[in-house]
């Protein structure tokens, strides 16, 4: 845990899930400059009298500071609204005062205060700035945050082309602030997103699809070469099986498994609302109503009760926002263990130098190549 010091005060704060062992904190400089300034340390403090609505607080760093102010929080990530819960209790604060939304909800219908902290997603920020501008009046105050290496003149021009004219601020810690000025004249379009494409031949039950992305989604334009590989050797389901397709993106790794097998029930899941969104549409659009499918936004499978699955399919993150890390491959494996019926199969891909073989078989025991390439591994474990 760790301790964030700010003029109203000092605030506990950690990532979720909570991990005894992380060293990374549940903020950074981006959070303490955007703090800073409103707090008027750099000029005349901000009115957070008004609706006050924070976009893309990673883990409530922002939405528990400013918790007396009663802020709409949105984030694409359950993980961060999970986080923002847990830390509001920490610090002693009702979770009531602070209304959790994601992307996926209508926001507020009225933004006196428009604060954002910069998604690595561009086409993220874009689907936002649409969706938040009918919102947004002519006395709006709108302040972006993020590290130097997060803000890029693409960034700024999409504000200025959805919200209004753009400015930045200096560096200070690697982080800068931009600030927005709302044009109530701009033209209001709607937002480009979802897109769709259609996969390639020569890619199993998966070719000739077509995929449906909502914005912030892994490779939105294209079938990445790790899921291509993957889809080139599924594993082999037939009858009424239980399978899921854990951290499903788009979801085109279950909706092969589930034109495969149509016997099968496909259960959905990943911490990205978007991405949730992303694959019930790929489903609906592909498959139909002919097989059972489930979607399911939260935490790895900890919403999936223990020996009710058959086949876990993974490919899993090493990386949490710009931190390199495996915390959450180990958190999808041994959800992946305790919901596995016995003999059920975790099956995996990942780049070849991360290693996954050494956790899998330290969890379940074994693990074996099923095929790999100069890049990729895909790895099967069993549960006995």
């Amino acid at each position: 845990m760790n301790r964030l010091t700010t003029s109203k005060g000092e605030f506990d704060l950690t990532r979720f899930p909570e991990d005894p062992r992380d060293t990374l904190r549940a903020w950074d400089a981006a959070d303490e400059y955007l703090l800073r300034h409103l707090d008027g340390v750099d000029g005349e403090p901000t009115d957070l009298s008004g609706t006050v609505v924070v976009v893309g607080d990673r883990w409530g760093a922002l939405a528990t500071t400013l918790a007396e102010h009663r802020p709409a929080q949105i984030t694409d990530s359950f993980l961060a609204q999970e986080g923002t819960r847990a830390n509001l209790k920490r610090n002693g604060v009702d979770a009531d005062v602070v209304r959790l939304l994601s992307t996926r909800d209508t926001p507020p219908e009225r933004i006196d205060v428009l604060l954002i902290r910069v998604p690595k997603s561009i086409a993220l920020l874009e689907d936002q700035l649409h969706r938040l501008a009918p919102s947004v009046h002519a006395g709006t105050v709108i302040v972006g945050t993020g590290m130097v290496t997060e803000i890029h003149t693409s960034t700024l021009k999409l504000f200025e082309r959805i919200l209004g004219p753009t400015r930045t601020s200096l560096a200070q810690k690697k982080a800068r602030l931009i600030f927005c000025s709302p044009d109530p004249q701009l033209a209001r379009t709607p937002s480009p997103w979802p897109q769709s494409y259609v996969l390639p031949t020569g890619v199993g039950a998966a070719s000739g699809l077509t995929v449906t992305n909502h914005a912030g989604i892994f490779c939105a334009d294209r079938l990445d070469i790790g899921t291509r590989f993957f889809l080139r050797n599924l594993p082999l389901s037939r009858g009424p099986e239980r399978i899921v397709d854990l951290g499903c993106g788009n979801g085109v790794i279950g909706v092969a498994a589930a034109l495969a097998n149509r016997r099968a029930e496909v259960l959905f899941i990943d911490e990205s609302y978007q991405a949730v969104a992303s694959a019930e549409a790929t489903f609906r659009a592909n498959v139909g109503t002919g097989s059972a499918a489930e979607f399911l936004v939260g935490d790895g499978l900890s919403g999936v009760p223990a020996g009710t699955v058959d086949l876990v399919m993974n490919n899993p993150p090493f990386h949490t926002h710009q931190a390199t890390s495996d915390a959450m491959a180990w958190s999808m494996f041994a959800g992946s263990r305790r919901a596995l019926r016995r003999g059920g199969e975790l099956w995996v891909i990942g780049n070849r130098h991360l290693g996954y073989h050494a956790k899998l078989r330290r969890l379940f025991g074994n693990c074996e190549v099923v095929t790999s390439d100069s890049k990729f591994v895909i790895l099967r474990a069993v549960k006995h």
